[in-house]
């Protein structure tokens, strides 16, 4: 885990499955997830690009550097998740970034989860194949 004397702020996001603990430093803007660089571990641009989203809105790209611990669900989620902590965290570095993330929708844990299956049904809705005979 990535100690420091350095003052950080902190946020936690979550998203479907996976929880993000994210932690920004002042800083050049480099970004590890889970230990190792972003490019590494998200090897999509629009991944990166949903990650950076609230520097982009603050207008903070490249004054902070964060480090983030992700687990659970997939990597579309991972990213959603670190995202939602990322604007907490800002909140928490600034009051005033709190109006412009908070009309862009990012400071609102989003509640769409997975749907349990029913009994009688092959899934959530799928209901097993009818036949007249």
């Amino acid at each position: 885990m990535y100690t420091s004397a350095k003052p950080y702020f902190y946020g936690t996001g979550r998203r479907k499955k996976s929880v993000a603990r994210v932690r920004i430093v002042p800083g050049s803007g480099v970004i590890t997830v889970n230990g190792r660089d972003v490019d590494e571990y998200f090897g999509l641009e629009t991944l990166k690009l949903i990650i950076n989203q609230p520097f982009a809105i603050t207008g903070n790209e490249g004054k902070f550097d964060i480090i983030t611990l992700v687990r659970g669900g997939g990597i579309s989620g991972q990213a959603g998740a670190i995202r939602h902590g990322l604007a907490r965290a800002l909140v928490q570095a600034d009051e005033a970034n709190k109006p412009a993330l908070k009309a862009a929708g990012l400071l609102t844990r989003d509640p769409r989860m997975k749907e349990r299956k029913k009994y009688g049904l092959k899934g959530a809705r799928r209901a097993p194949q009818f036949s007249k005979r």
